[in-house]
């Protein structure tokens, strides 16, 4: 049991963290589009951070829950309603069977992504559950869900640690613009000075050419010194490709493996998420930093969302020495006051300015 489609909205896919190893043969990695969104949804529903999700893009689906399970929305903020009513985003909801989601419009960024508690139960191709369109791979047979389907929950959960607690501060993607950080390179010395100089210092417009491959911007026009044509290399989430029109694209998840343009730069990171949420008419700015600033800005993430995950996956040991210390000093109060606590009775006892409520009923052996 799971979740049952009315609809798929504009375009659904299931989406992991990507389909690594690959590339070298052709396959793309695919996955996500904001890592950042989708690992905070995993963490909320206490799944593993690669657990596939549903990544919904602009106009959102419709389904109906067959079973209980615990969700977490993330990402952008589409409207995302549970019978109707708001549903809280950046927190673990437990949904019933029988209750419908849906989607009522944009309200900010562009992309949003569903976590469910335990993971979605289709197959892994690759190593991986992510869908890639252009050639039908993974996923929900290869495509993006629609009526009628029906996907199973892999180990659905209707209660988690702390589950009261599971809750974080939503990413802020109401913005029309943005810097994204880049580092320059690897063909940075096929342009000129002039054309460096330009792409770091123009506003660029995201055009309606946008998709999960890559994002189309239009300013002012990079200078080559010979041309955007390159013998044929590998291609990165990030990269920056400028053929010779001088206008800069931005390669997103489905991005192919190869490419003949000159790229003059890749946006780190911890700036794809950014750049996941933009929406046609926003604009950038590109600001370059070092590799090593990039690494430490990425560290930093990674630091905070094991930090996040451990905060919330923690639960106390039973019997700890404070909790072990109380109960004996209720068994000792009891003892000496001639009580043989056969019948119930509550001791409230404070260990260290911790209080402990210890309630005793038959006699603990060994303790008297």
């Amino acid at each position: 049991m799971g979740i049952q489609f009315a609809n798929g909205g504009f375009i659904t896919t299931i989406q992991d963290l990507g389909r690594t190893g690959y590339q070298e043969f052709g396959v793309p990695a695919a996955g996500v589009m904001d890592t950042m969104a989708f690992r905070k949804a995993n963490i909320l529903v206490g799944n593993d951070e690669n657990e596939a999700a549903l990544e919904i893009t602009l106009m959102g689906p419709m389904f109906t829950f067959t079973s209980d399970n615990i969700i977490a929305v993330t990402g952008g903020n589409l409207g995302a309603k549970l019978n109707g009513k708001d549903l809280p985003m950046y927190q673990a909801v437990l949904a019933k069977k029988g209750d419908t989601m849906s989607f009522m419009g944009i309200k900010s960024g562009s992309r949003a992504y569903v976590a469910f508690a335990g993971g979605l139960d289709v197959p892994v191709v690759m190593g991986s559950k992510s869908t890639h369109l252009k050639s039908n791979l993974g996923g929900f047979k290869g495509r993006k869900l629609g009526p009628g389907d029906e996907i199973e929950f892999a180990a659905p959960k209707t209660t988690l640690p702390n589950m009261s607690k599971r809750t974080v501060p939503a990413d802020d993607y109401s913005n029309t613009s943005c810097t994204l950080r880049v580092i320059l390179g690897p063909q940075d010395d096929c342009f000129t000075e002039a054309g460096i100089k330009t792409f770091l210092s123009s506003t660029y417009t995201l055009t309606n050419e946008a998709d999960r491959m890559g994002l189309r911007f239009e300013g002012e026009k990079i200078e080559h010194k010979n041309g955007g044509d390159i013998i044929t290399d590998g291609i990165s989430f990030g990269a920056v490709q400028v053929p010779s029109h001088g206008q800069p694209i931005v390669m997103m998840a489905d991005h192919q493996t190869t490419g003949g343009y000159t790229k003059i730069a890749g946006i780190i990171s911890a700036d794809l998420p950014k750049a996941a949420q933009l929406k046609p008419g926003c604009k950038v700015n590109f600001k370059q930093v070092s590799v090593e600033e990039a690494q430490d800005i990425y560290v930093k993430e990674l630091e905070e969302l094991k930090a996040l995950k451990e905060k919330l996956d923690y639960v106390p040991e039973k019997g700890t020495a404070r909790e072990r210390e109380a109960v004996a000093m209720a068994v000792a109060s009891a003892a000496a006051s001639g009580n043989p606590y056969i019948a119930k009775k509550k001791y409230r006892v404070v260990v260290d300015g911790e209080e402990f409520i210890v309630e005793l009923e038959t006699e603990v052996k060994g303790l008297r």
